[in-house]
C-alpha cells in the first residue's frame, strides 16, 4: 500500500473514529429497523441507509469508517491484511508460508485449510478489540486478500504475493483461499476476502501509480482475467480491489471495461469494490485523465468503487452532490453493496448471535494452526537437484557449516505482508536444534546479499542483561513525558514495534499518549566499533552511560538514524533508549551491529574442515516488495533489475566449492533467480522460498530426511536475464511456460523428491463430442524406496490449433501421499472450459480438432530431468 500516506489526510473522516459504540438493544425494543436480525440484510441495509445523512453517508465511504453516534453505528475500518497469516496487527499470530510458497505446495486442501485457521485468528482479534472499543486499521474482518495478479515477470518485487504465473493454478489456490476464509455459514461470513488487484497489474513498481497498460483482448481473457472470474463468479469473493495503474487509457479504478462491462455487467458481481490505496488521488494527480478530487472521486463510484482507501478525496462527493455531478441515489447505491458486508458478517448484530462471536485469543497461535504452518512450510519446499544423492544429509555428522546472508535472519522467513509470531525459526537454529549436542553446528553470515561488506547483528536481547534478565527493561508511561510511576513493565527481547492507532501498546497502555524507556547492560566481549540504528516517526533519544548521543541521519527523523561507539573488550556500557508518542501511529525500531568486510577465501578455509557447508543465501523481502526505498546492484524501488543471484553469493560459493566438501544451497526467495553457474557446480539445491514462521524447521526437516520433499515450481527459471522481454511490456509473447520458447532452467512445475514415481495406465477416449467432459484416468506408483508425495500435474495442448493457443496450459494437479511400492489410480474430468480455446476478441470457443493430454510430475518436456516420467496421450474432439 502506498507508503507515504499521511494519517493527517483522514481528520476530517476519523473525529469519531474513537466515539463509544452504542450497544444494540434487545430484541424487543429495538430503536431503528436495521437493528432486528430477524429481517433480511435487504431490507436492514435499506433501512440504515435511509436515515444517514449525505455527510454520513460519505464519510462512510473511506476505509477509515467513522462511527454514527445517533444511530449506534459503530466506527469501522475496511482495511485488513492476511497474506498468509493476520498481517499487522498488535497481536502475535501464525504466519505462514509466504503466498508464493503456499502456490509451490500444489495443495488447494492445505491453503483452504490455512485460510480457516487465518480466518479464526482474525476473528478472535475482531472480538478482542471490539471488546476494548478498539476499531482501528487492522483489526477488522474486511481482508485485502488474495492477491491474484499473474506473475508474468520474475522482476517484479510483489510477485512474492501472488500464488505464480499460471492462471489455472492462480485461479485454483486463490478459490481455496476464499472459501476458507469466508466459510460455509449460510447467514454469516467469518471473515471477507478481496480479490486483488483488478485486473492487468503486475509492475514495474516505480510506474503503477501512472502507467497505462494495453494488452490485446487474447491476452486480457486468456491469462489476466480467468482467477479474477474464477473468484467473482464460483468463490463468490466478496470484495475486489482495483488496480492503480490504468487500462486502456482509463483508471483501473474508473474502468468502463473493467469495472462496468466485465465485472457488474458479464459477471454479476455484487459485492464491494475498493480501490489501491492512494489510487483515487492518481486520477488527477499522476494519470491526469481527471482534473481534481472531485471529478476523480465521482468517476470512481459511478463504475463501482465504493470505497476509497488511504485518503480523503471521497469527502469530495458531498460537494460533488451540490454540483449535480453525482446524485445521492448514486452515491447510495455503493453504500448498500458496503453495510451489505457488514451485516454478513454479523456487525450489526447483538453479541452472541453468530457461532464466530465465540472465537477467542485462544485462537492465536493455536497448536494446529503452528502445526500447519511448518505443514505448508514443508510442503513448499522444492528440490531443484540433488547429485548422487547427497541429500539427505546423516544426522550424525561432526560438523556442519551453515553460511549465508540467511542462515539466521529471522526477516527473511516472514516475507512481506506478515504478521509476527511468538517464535520464529531460521534455518540454522533448526540445524544446530536437528542434530546431537556433540555436533559442531558452525554459523557466519559471512557476506550481505549483494556485498561482501555487511554488518553483523549484535543481539541486545540475548547478550544484553539487566536486573539478572537477558534483553530490555522495558517502561510504559500513560503519558507524554517519561514522569511518575511506569504504567507496565517488563521484559522484552527485542525493540521492533509498529502501534496502531486506536490499539494497546502493552496492557492498558493506550498508544493514543504514551512514553517508553528501554534500558539494557552490554559487556563488549572484543574492542570494537559498534553502530547503534534507530528508526521512529516520533521523537526518541539514545543514551549511554548517562549521555545522550548525537544521531546522525535524515533530518526528518523518518529514516534511520546512526551512533558509533568504540568499545573496549571486558567493559559494561548502559544503554537506554527514550521514546515519546502523543499521537497517530509510532514506530520504533532498534538494532546494533559491528561492520565487517568479509574474505571469501579466509571463509572458505574457515569451514573446509566440516563435513558438509549448507549456505543459506538468494534475497529477502528486504530488497523486493511493494514501491521500496532500496537501490542495490541488481534491486530497484522494490523490484529487481536483474534476475541473477548477486555476484558475491556466486563468488563464495565458488570459493566453498574449492573446499571439496558438499555444499548445498537452500535459496529463500520470493521469485525466480537465474543460478546457471549454482546448477552445474553445486551438489544440492533447495528453493525454500520465505517459508513462515516454521521455515527454518522445514528447511532442517528436508536437508535431514525427515520430510521427502514435494514441493513444485509455481513460476519459471528462466537461465538469465537475456530470456526476459521488456519489464513494462505486458503481452505474454514468449512469457511463463505457456508461451516461453526456449529452454529455461527449471521448468514451471518442476520438482524431485527423494523417491521415484512412475506414471502408467493413462486412459481417455479418443474422440468426444463437444461440450462434454473428458475423463482421464491413469495409474501413480511410488517405486522407490522411501515413503513421499506426488504433485500430479496434467496438461493440455492443441498442437494443430488454427488459432493462437498456449504452449500448453495446467488444467489438473493433485497432490497425494504414496507408500513405498504404492499405487493409486486416479481420474481426471476435463471440463468443455478446460478444453476451450481463446479468441484473439477474447471469446472462449470448444473448436474440432486434435487434444494432446499429458500426464506426471512435471511438463512433458522436462522430463528428462526428472525422476518422474511423464505420459501422453492425445484426442480428437469431433465437430
Amino acid at each position: 500500500m502506498k507508503k507515504k500516506l499521511k494519517l493527517l489526510l483522514f481528520g476530517i473522516a476519523l473525529l469519531t473514529i474513537c466515539a463509544s459504540y452504542v450497544p444494540i438493544k434487545p430484541k424487543s425494543n429495538y430503536l431503528y429497523r436495521f437493528q432486528n436480525p430477524a429481517l433480511t440484510i435487504e431490507q436492514r441495509v435499506n433501512d440504515l441507509v435511509s436515515r444517514l445523512t449525505l455527510q454520513e453517508k460519505v464519510a462512510q465511504m473511506l476505509n477509515s469508517a467513522p462511527a454514527v453516534e445517533r444511530l449506534g453505528i459503530p466506527a469501522y475500518n475496511w482495511w485488513n491484511e492476511s497474506l498468509h497469516g493476520i498481517a499487522r496487527t498488535p497481536f502475535k499470530v501464525t504466519v505462514y508460508p509466504q503466498a508464493i510458497g503456499m502456490a509451490a505446495t500444489f495443495d488447494v486442501n492445505s491453503l483452504h485449510q490455512m485460510a480457516e485457521y487465518t480466518a479464526d485468528e482474525g476473528r478472535a482479534i475482531y472480538n478482542e478489540s471490539i471488546k476494548k472499543n478498539q476499531r482501528g486499521i487492522y483489526l477488522g474482518l474486511t481482508y485485502w486478500t488474495p492477491n491474484i495478479n499473474i506473475f508474468r515477470d520474475p522482476r517484479w518485487g510483489r510477485g512474492q504475493e501472488t500464488y505464480g504465473e499460471d492462471p489455472f493454478l492462480t485461479a485454483s489456490m486463490g478459490k481455496a483461499f476464499v472459501t476458507g476464509l469466508q466459510g460455509t455459514d449460510p447467514v454469516y461470513l467469518k471473515a471477507a476476502a478481496c480479490a486483488k488487484h483488478y485486473a492487468v497489474h503486475s509492475g514495474p513498481e516505480p510506474l503503477r501509480h501512472e502507467f497505462n497498460i494495453d494488452v490485446n483482448d487474447y491476452d486480457l481473457w486468456d491469462t489476466y482475467l480467468p482467477a479474477f472470474r474464477e473468484l467473482v463468479v464460483n468463490a463468490k469473493v466478496a470484495g475486489v480491489m482495483c488496480a492503480y495503474n490504468a487500462f486502456r487509457g482509463q483508471p483501473c479504478c474508473g474502468s468502463d471495461i473493467l469495472l462496468t462491462d466485465i465485472l457488474r455487467n458479464q459477471w454479476k458481481f455484487t459485492g464491494y469494490m475498493t480501490s489501491d490505496c492512494g489510487a483515487i488521488d492518481d486520477f488527477y494527480q499522476k494519470h491526469k485523465t481527471h482534473t481534481d478530487a472531485e471529478k476523480a472521486s465521482v468517476d470512481a463510484v459511478l463504475h463501482g468503487t465504493d470505497v476509497e482507501c488511504g485518503n480523503v478525496s471521497y469527502l469530495s462527493l458531498y460537494k460533488a452532490v451540490q454540483d449535480h455531478l453525482i446524485t445521492e441515489q448514486q452515491i447510495d447505491v455503493s453504500l448498500k453493496r458496503l453495510f451489505t458486508i457488514r451485516f454478513r458478517l454479523g456487525l450489526f448484530d447483538p453479541i452472541g448471535s453468530n457461532k464466530y462471536d465465540k472465537i477467542t485469543t485462544a485462537a492465536l497461535e493455536a497448536p494446529e494452526h503452528k502445526a500447519h504452518a511448518l505443514k505448508m512450510a514443508r510442503q513448499s519446499i522444492v528440490l531443484l537437484k540433488n547429485q548422487n544423492n547427497t541429500l539427505p544429509l546423516s544426522k550424525i555428522l561432526k560438523k556442519i557449516a551453515v553460511i549465508g546472508p540467511n542462515a539466521d535472519n529471522a526477516n527473511s522467513v516472514l516475507g512481506n505482508y506478515n504478521g509476527f509470531p511468538s517464535e520464529i525459526s531460521t534455518p540454522y537454529k533448526a540445524i544446530k536444534a536437528k542434530l546431537s549436542n556433540n555436533a559442531d553446528v558452525f554459523c557466519d553470515q559471512a557476506i550481505n546479499y549483494t556485498s561482501a561488506s555487511y554488518t553483523r547483528n549484535i543481539d541486545l536481547g540475548e547478550v544484553g542483561r539487566v536486573d539478572g534478565h537477558k534483553g530490555f527493561k522495558a517502561e510504559y508511561y500513560q503519558n507524554g513525558d517519561l514522569s511518575g510511576t511506569p504504567a507496565a513493565t517488563r521484559i522484552e527481547s527485542a525493540i521492533n514495534y509498529i502501534w496502531r492507532e486506536g490499539t494497546f501498546v502493552t496492557g492498558n497502555v493506550s498508544q493514543k499518549n504514551f512514553s517508553a524507556s528501554w534500558t539494557t547492560n552490554y559487556t563488549a566481549p572484543s574492542t570494537d566499533e559498534i553502530t547503534f540504528e534507530l528508526s521512529g516517526n516520533k521523537p526518541y533519544k539514545l543514551v549511554i552511560d548517562g549521555q545522550e548521543r548525537t544521531l546522525s541521519g535524515e533530518p526528518d527523523g523518518m529514516g534511520v538514524k546512526s551512533y558509533v561507539l568504540s568499545t573496549v573488550q571486558g567493559k559494561t556500557y548502559h544503554i537506554k533508549l527514550e521514546y515519546r508518542q502523543t499521537e497517530g501511529r509510532a514506530t520504533f525500531n532498534f538494532k546494533a551491529g559491528v561492520a565487517i568486510k568479509a574474505d571469501l577465501n579466509v571463509i572458505a578455509q574457515r569451514v573446509k574442515d566440516a563435513d558438509a557447508i549448507v549456505f543459506v543465501g538468494g534475497i529477502s523481502p528486504q530488497l523486493e516488495g511493494e514501491e521500496m526505498r532500496v537501490n542495490y546492484e541488481g534491486f530497484s524501488g522494490g523490484d529487481r533489475t536483474s534476475i541473477q543471484l548477486p555476484k558475491v553469493q556466486t563468488d563464495l560459493l565458488k570459493a566453498l566449492k574449492q573446499t571439496g566438501k558438499p555444499v548445498i544451497f537452500v535459496i529463500m526467495t520470493g521469485s525466480a533467480i537465474a543460478i546457471p553457474w549454482e546448477a552445474e557446480n553445486t551438489s544440492a539445491i533447495l528453493n525454500a522460498w520465505y517459508g513462515g514462521q516454521s521455515g527454518g524447521t522445514a528447511i532442517a526437516d528436508v536437508l535431514f530426511g525427515d520430510y521427502n520433499p514435494a514441493g513444485r515450481l509455481p513460476v519459471t527459471f528462466y537461465k538469465s536475464d537475456d530470456d526476459l522481454s521488456k519489464f513494462d511490456d505486458y503481452s505474454m509473447n514468449n512469457r511463463t511456460y505457456r508461451y516461453f520458447t526456449d529452454k529455461p532452467l527449471y521448468g514451471f512445475g518442476y520438482g524431485l523428491s527423494y523417491t521415484t514415481f512412475k506414471y502408467s495406465q493413462l486412459t481417455l477416449p479418443s474422440a468426444v463430442d463437444g461440450n462434454k467432459a473428458v475423463p482421464v484416468t491413469f495409474k501413480v506408483t511410488n517405486n522407490g524406496s522411501r515413503d513421499g508425495e506426488e504433485v500430479v500435474e496434467l496438461y493440455v495442448s492443441h498442437p494443430n490449433s488454427p488459432m493462437k493457443t498456449a504452449i500448453r496450459a495446467l488444467k489438473g494437479f493433485k497432490r497425494i501421499y504414496l507408500k513405498a511400492g504404492e499405487s493409486r489410480s486416479l481420474t481426471f474430468n476435463l471440463s468443455p472450459q478446460d478444453l476451450s480455446i481463446t479468441s484473439k476478441d477474447g471469446i472462449t470457443k470448444e473448436l474440432p480438432g486434435k487434444i494432446m493430454v499429458s500426464v506426471g510430475g512435471s511438463q512433458p518436456d522436462t522430463q528428462t530431468r526428472l525422476t518422474q516420467k511423464t505420459i501422453e496421450r492425445s484426442f480428437t474432439i469431433k465437430s
